[in-house]
């Protein structure tokens, strides 16, 4: 079992340390990279409704900050299920836990941009991240009732 708290604990940090690294990025690194993400996207939507036009400033702009709320829904779910093995508390104690951890970390990072070329701190960056780390927690909470009800756990 110490081994498995080990390895989820890595795996926060580990997920943590992507989530700085994409922080440190320079505006105009972080906007090529997203725009290539949003270029993806656009041709794979033009596939599907191509009677439709979108332009990639304006969806580029929804592909970063669904990028910051998947993040955090990534975070969430792994410092719970870290939270889970090693923290012998309620579940309800280590939701919130595991929420706190998430706002301070997306608050943390919200402050560290403003130390970046082109980047600054954004209330509504935190607010999204927090939103991801909420649906992270009622995703989790219905992966461990469904786990429990079929006897994986």
């Amino acid at each position: 079992m110490k081994k498995g708290i080990i390895i989820s604990w890595a795996v926060v940090i580990l997920w943590m340390a992507v989530i700085f690294s994409l922080s440190s990025q320079p505006a105009a690194d972080s906007n090529k990279i997203s725009k290539g993400i949003t270029k993806v996207v656009l041709e794979a939507m033009d596939n599907i409704i191509p009677e439709k036009e979108f332009g990639i400033d304006d969806f580029n702009n929804i592909i970063r900050k669904y990028a910051h709320f998947f993040a955090y829904l990534l975070l969430s779910g792994l410092v719970l299920n870290a939270l889970r093995l090693s923290l012998h508390r309620s579940w309800g104690y280590r939701a919130v836990i595991a929420v706190a951890v998430c706002v301070l970390y997306a608050a943390s990072d919200e402050i560290h941009q403003i130390f970046v070329p082109g980047r600054s701190a954004q209330l509504r960056d935190v607010l999204i991240d927090t939103s991801g780390a909420l649906v992270g927690i009622v995703i989790y909470a219905l992966l461990l009732r469904f786990s429990k009800k079929r006897g994986s756990i």
